[in-house]
């Protein structure tokens, strides 16, 4: 069901969501949280449709703030979806134009689930300088951004660093889940000799890339070196990792999509499913976590700062 309110009010889709509820039997209770979206007009579908997807795990109250026209007289549309057209979640869209947009806090304050955890995603270019500081940033308890979607990842990664608070944390970390049970299952095997220097190698707009040789960095203490490519040859995110003992080299290599060849001393050649991780699953993973990601803010603060970062070539691959 999809309820459209023209030129309205907060208060006025606050009544709207009781009525629709009230009409169509559509259920409130038992919602876990409220994900609030803030995002600019034509980007806000991927994003929400991730969230319905996302809900079939968390089921939730989304909200979405989508400023339209900055400079345009002041108008709040509002759409509330529910059953089929919002998974398992209530999806509110909020189409602010002019002042409107202004006050993201008191477009959304009105419309939060009663007791309920607040998390706040900004799923394209418009991250708030400071994120904890942000207007939304400052009711929710966790934050979700996405370095890849800018146009220099690394520079965005650099000030997330910066401005880190509790409870921030970027979809480029999450895109590393399986890169990190690969390696921490590789390493938990014979013969268990210590790492003595690693290599990650990525495209050069890949945020993740960054981030996974610092984890790296930080968990086996030991020097780390990134090898950024450009995109000459199309390939982009992680290429591989390379990390050498005593007995020999791992290397890790994904030089096709969703497929890794996985080398070691005195073994046979495997290869590993590593797929790109969907928008969905990495915002699943997010919704699951209420308190602060204290691992990423490690990575970030500390880990990120004892990278050698070599300087960008022109072959792709590891």
């Amino acid at each position: 069901m999809i309820v459209d309110l023209p030129d309205t009010t907060t208060a006025e889709v606050s009544r709207a969501l009781v009525d629709v509820r009230n009409e169509g039997g559509a259920v409130a209770l038992g919602r876990v949280l409220t994900l609030i979206i803030s995002t600019t007009s034509g980007t806000e579908e991927e994003a929400i449709q991730a969230a319905n997807d996302a809900s079939r795990e968390h089921p939730m109250r989304v909200v979405a703030v989508v400023r339209d026209d900055p400079a345009g007289a002041p108008r709040l549309d509002a759409q509330i979806r529910v059953g089929g057209d919002a998974g398992a979640s209530e999806v509110i869209v909020l189409r602010a134009a002019g002042p409107a947009g202004a006050d993201e806090e008191g477009l959304v304050t009105g419309l939060l689930l009663p007791d309920a955890p607040v998390v706040a995603w900004w799923p394209g270019t418009d991250t708030p300088s400071v994120v904890a500081e942000s207007p939304l940033g400052r009711i929710a308890q966790r934050r979700i951004t996405d370095a890849a979607a800018h146009p220099d990842p690394q520079e965005t990664v650099d000030r997330l660093a910066e401005t880190y608070r509790p409870g921030d944390t970027d979809l480029a970390w999450t895109r590393l889940t399986l890169w990190r049970a690969v390696l921490a299952a590789t390493l938990d095997q014979a013969p268990y000799e210590p790492v003595e220097s690693v290599e990650v190698s990525g495209a050069v707009d890949s945020a993740s890339t960054e981030l996974l040789a610092a984890w790296l960095g930080l968990a086996l203490q030991v020097p780390v070196s990134v090898v950024l490519s450009d995109r000459s040859t199309g390939s982009s995110g992680i290429h591989g990792v390379r990390m050498r003992r005593a007995s020999g080299e791992i290397h890790l290599e994904r030089a096709v999509p969703d497929v890794a060849t996985l080398t070691q001393p005195d073994q046979p050649v495997h290869d590993v499913s590593l797929p790109r991780r969907s928008l969905r699953d990495c915002l699943a993973e997010e919704l699951r976590r209420q308190g602060p990601d204290d691992l990423y803010g490690d990575v970030l603060t500390r880990g990120l700062a004892a990278l050698d970062r070599g300087p960008a070539t022109g072959a792709g691959g590891a």
